[in-house]
């Protein structure tokens, strides 16, 4: 990219809805993408369809792509360039198979895309979670969510936690 300025209309737009927010766990990368240029911060929005948004496992939050379910999703959305959207979805694993990004639209009539739990377990987590979601991620949620190196090294991705717990609301 070079010296030359990032326009916002020249990304890709990304809706964040849990810990890339500002002041979330993994903002720190977002911070990084706006400090090189990769990201411009457009503003908090919330999703015109509404979705299912819970936490799994480790306080982790995942949007579910069951349109219709659930609440309208406040977030934040962002402008990000190719090379920093590479890193979104390694930190997201869609490569793994932990997160689909996937289109959203919010009431603005923003044509984004957001990371959803893959669809090989979404689903379950909103079974899981009694189909009850949350319409924001908060700091209350935040305060269950376990940085990926202090996670038990021997459990897979979507295993429940060790009290057999998938709700991160207290």
């Amino acid at each position: 990219m070079g010296g030359d300025s990032f326009g916002q209309s020249k990304g890709h737009l990304i809706f964040t809805y849990g810990t890339l927010k500002r002041g979330f766990p993994n903002h720190g990368l977002m911070q990084s993408l706006r400090d090189q240029n990769d990201a411009v911060f457009l503003g908090t929005h919330v999703t015109l369809h509404s979705y299912p948004l819970v936490c799994g496992p480790n306080g982790i939050p995942f949007l579910i792509n069951l349109p219709g379910s659930g609440h309208r999703v406040k977030g934040e959305l962002y402008s990000v360039s190719t090379r920093g959207l590479g890193r979104l979805d390694e930190l997201e694993g869609t490569a793994l198979g932990h997160y689909e990004r996937l289109p959203i639209q919010t009431q603005a009539e923003a044509e984004a895309e957001a990371y959803y739990a893959h669809r090989s377990f979404g689903e379950e987590l909103w079974e899981k979670n009694g189909r009850e979601g949350l319409s924001e991620y908060t700091e209350r949620e935040a305060s269950g969510f376990v940085r990926r190196e202090d996670r038990p090294k021997d459990r897979s991705f979507v295993d429940e936690d060790a009290n057999g717990g998938i709700k991160c609301k207290t």
